[in-house]
């Protein structure tokens, strides 16, 4: 209830946002998370094994492949030598040139085929960091959403996982080959002439040092790329999802002047990254071709004065293309791999952080599961309990380089936090199973904070929360949400059809059942206009569906599943009054003999809850039914006469 405009859930969080995020100039009248994103942990070679390892066998057989076409290219200089001596004793070549041959045809078949595995399985590393990103994601604590973007997280799945691709097909694997190739032609070389060896091999040590020296920074650069690819992310899915409001507040260009300005920084990261690599890439090929100046000039002064053959120094040319070859394959593996090293350190900064219930078993070692109707080990005990509950959220994001658990359990570790916004201030209340009870007061008093740990989104800070006189902190989470049915104000449509929405919460439900509580939430209509029936698509976020039908849909969604709690969030604050009394009717007729707690504005649901929790600053002002809180509580009967209660 409210003296303006309806207190919504929307209100609260915003107001919590406004409180951690840092003020700073708007280009935009919507507001924008500020100051530069954590640079994250940096991820270390080690750290990218894993993701190749689960591909060992595929890889072992590209190695030996590799091996076999490195003996079979060292064996092509030996041959050229051998035909070369042979024309220059006018003998007959035989078999040589086609021996000659048959290694060139091997050697392409061979790289081919490795080509293609290499690829195949560079895909596989691309699907298997998805996979586990994608899992951890939708594991994660809801506190982290609080304060990431999801357009950044969204970029991490996307983009930076496929910088990993790199690592397999610009030359890791082939390096295992190419170290044959590399120290089989460095001992040809020694043999055919230690001289122009040494000299060779000043040059690659100048080549190699500085390629080292540059690889830290192609690391780096790329790290805060690929960081200002998920702002860009980011950037454009706030846009596209707000396009409506944008374009009625004549916000348009300034949007897209924000987002190209986020898509330039990250065209400038990239080209700083391009300048770095441009400096590394180069590097193999003037190594090659100053040491085949000098191995052509020197050599050809040797072969002059007899020290060796003709057929010796194009053999020494061709094993020292052969070397050179490798080494540029290790100047692109050093690049891919530190690149790959940047994006995989914003991928590991997701997977390090612990999952919703990875400190469960600290608060309750054993784990308790809850029956049906929440009958648990106390079935004397209320359905749900508020005990001297305190609670608040996290003013700023914890340390990404120290992981732990966001939520502000009194029995976990502190996360990194500068101060605490107080949110809920010693709450007690009891819902007794069975009734309804409605929670009514301002906006921000705390009233769908208390939705949220119910569902266990949070834990208290001090106090406990209880289901059938256990403590939330000792059921198992999955189980503990199968008892509860929650629909939140904004409760959101998934892009799918009308059956996928509905299967969410109740995958074994049948059609006929599906039909049925379409119809008692007033959408018979919706089902009927369209010949796919459940099949009818809503769009995406149910753009195909109006305000109310989306709201409708939620709470059918709730209501299949027929959980022995329900928790409403306004959920008739979308509605006209003929389809506010034909959802009262569905939802009175689904709640008998369950226990419901809504958050309510509105007359009839006040009026028809068996009892009304009023809520200020965090605190319980008033407990009562309606009449009992007219007469006793000011606060409630000022929201009151606002609304016409009385």
């Amino acid at each position: 209830m409210s003296t303006s405009e309806p207190r919504t859930r929307r209100d609260e969080r915003n107001a919590r946002t406004a409180r951690r995020t840092p003020s700073s100039r708007r280009t935009s009248p919507f507001a924008r998370r500020s100051g530069e994103q954590p640079a994250g942990p940096r991820a270390t070679f080690r750290q990218l094994l894993p993701f190749i390892f689960e591909h060992r066998p595929v890889l072992i057989w590209v190695a030996v492949l590799s091996v076999v076409g490195a003996f079979a290219s060292l064996a092509q200089p030996l041959l050229v030598s051998q035909v070369i001596n042979v024309v220059e004793a006018s003998e007959p070549l035989g078999g040589i040139v086609w021996a000659l041959v048959a290694l060139v045809v091997v050697s392409g078949v061979i790289s081919g085929y490795q080509h293609y595995l290499l690829q195949r399985t560079g895909e596989g590393v691309v699907l298997s960091s998805r996979k586990r990103l994608i899992h951890k994601l939708l594991h994660l604590p809801i506190a982290e959403f609080d304060t990431r973007r999801t357009g950044d997280l969204v970029s991490r799945v996307g983009s930076d996982t496929t910088m990993l691709r790199a690592v397999l097909t610009q030359g890791l694997v082939e390096a295992v080959g190419g170290t044959v190739t590399f120290v089989g032609a460095l001992i040809a070389m020694l043999i055919i002439d230690p001289v122009l060896l040494g000299l060779t091999v000043l040059v690659v040590v100048i080549a190699i040092t500085t390629v080292t020296l540059l690889s830290q920074r192609v690391r780096e650069a790329s790290h805060a790329a690929q960081a200002k690819v998920g702002d860009v992310a980011a950037s454009v899915e706030r846009a596209i999802g707000a396009v409506r409001t944008i374009r009625a507040a004549g916000a348009t260009e300034r949007e897209v002047a924000a987002v190209e300005a986020e898509a330039e920084g990250a065209w400038r990261m990239g080209v700083q990254v391009a300048k770095i690599s441009a400096l590394i890439v180069p590097i193999a090929g003037i190594a090659m071709q100053v040491s085949f100046l000098v191995v052509l000039g020197v050599g050809g002064y040797r072969v002059a004065s007899g020290a060796i053959t003709v057929a010796n120094l194009v053999a020494f040319i061709l094993f020292l293309f052969m070397m050179i070859l490798p080494l540029g394959q290790a100047f692109g593996a050093i690049t891919s791999v530190n690149q790959a090293l940047g994006a995989l350190g914003r991928i590991q900064e997701i997977l390090d952080l612990p999952d919703e219930d990875a400190h469960d078993r600290e608060l309750a070692p054993r784990a308790l599961i809850v029956g049906d109707a929440n009958e648990g080990l106390l079935p004397d005990a209320p359905a749900i309990a508020f005990d001297d509950v305190h609670f608040a959220y996290a003013s700023t994001q914890q340390d990404p380089a120290d992981p732990a658990n966001d939520s502000p359990d009194e029995h976990l570790p502190e996360p990194n936090v500068t101060e605490r916004q107080p949110v809920l201030r010693g709450v007690s209340f009891e819902v007794p199973r069975g009734r309804r009870i409605a929670l009514v007061g301002p906006s921000g008093a705390g009233k769908s904070t208390i939705l949220a740990l119910i569902e266990r989104f949070y834990d208290p800070s001090v106090g406990a929360v209880r289901m059938g006189g256990l403590d939330l902190r000792a059921l198992d989470r999955t189980e503990l949400r199968a008892q509860i049915g929650y629909v939140e104000q904004d409760a959101p449509v998934l892009a799918g059809t009308l059956r996928d929405n509905l299967l969410l919460g109740s995958p074994d439900a049948t059609d006929a059942e599906c039909e049925h509580v379409l119809r008692a939430v007033n959408l018979g209509a919706v089902l009927d206009r369209d010949a796919a029936g459940l099949g009818a698509a809503v769009g995406d976020d149910g753009i195909m569906l109006s305000g109310g039908e989306r709201q409708r849909l939620a709470i059918a969604r709730a209501l299949l599943a027929a959980p022995p709690i329900l928790l409403l969030d306004e959920s008739t604050s979308s509605l006209d009054g003929v389809n506010e009394r034909m959802m009262r009717e569905a939802i009175d007729a689904v709640a008998a003999g369950r226990t419901l707690i809504v958050i309510a504005h509105r007359l009839s649901t006040v009026i028809d809850s068996d009892r009304i929790v009023v809520l200020d600053d965090g605190r319980v002002v008033g407990e009562g039914t309606h009449a009992e809180l007219v007469d006793a509580v000011p606060l409630y009967r000022e929201l009151a006469e606002h609304q016409l209660l009385v």
